[in-house]
């Protein structure tokens, strides 16, 4: 199992299109990727968490950043919105995909994505001027790939369709994350009984 993900995770650096036909070739049922995108979210909230306390920050954040429960909430709450925009900005765009598909995709490159933060952050400690570097190099990569994981996900001919997808959905998505901010930070103030 590892080594197949070590490749798969090879492949989606090299051949991002490859990579996602693979992905989808697995079929995953509906249970297994949303408990995959829970977990994805657990790790995220850890990675965010790490990188609050070992920045030392003076600028003061809010609340909610605080209590690794509502972000926990906050970034699944984001991610299910996000991957619904994304399928339904797809839609109107012209894909054909599948939202399992897309959660599948997406799953995926935030996997990635949590590894590649991982290595940057303990690569900051030891070098920072290296980790920026590296941390601006796996952004650009990571938009690459995930533009090609996008495409291949809603059968879209090139990843530039995958950009006008991530605009539409971007709007929408701005739209969600305003009421779900708005409703956690209600509750971790404490304003909404």
């Amino acid at each position: 199992m590892k080594d197949m993900l070590v490749q798969l995770a090879r492949t989606s650096i090299k051949d991002p299109r490859e990579a996602g036909r693979q992905i989808m070739a697995m079929d995953l049922d509906r249970d297994t990727l949303w408990t995959a995108l829970g977990l994805v979210a657990v790790v995220n909230t850890f990675l965010v968490t790490l990188l609050i306390a070992s920045s030392g920050s003076e600028v003061p954040l809010p609340r909610f950043m605080n209590s690794p429960l509502t972000l926990f909430v906050l970034i699944a709450g984001v991610l299910v919105l996000y991957i619904h925009a994304l399928y339904w900005a797809g839609l109107t765009i012209g894909g054909t995909g599948r939202l399992m598909d897309v959660l599948a995709l997406v799953v995926w490159f935030q996997i990635l994505r949590a590894a590649a933060q991982l290595a940057i952050l303990v690569l900051s400690l030891a070098l920072p001027a290296l980790g920026a570097l590296a941390s601006l190099v796996v952004a650009v990569w990571g938009f690459w790939i995930f533009l090609n994981f996008l495409a291949t996900a809603l059968n879209l001919t090139s990843p530039w369709h995958s950009l006008a997808v991530l605009v539409v959905a971007f709007v929408g998505l701005v739209l969600g994350v305003g009421v779900l901010t708005s409703l956690i930070g209600g509750l971790a103030q404490g304003v909404i009984s």
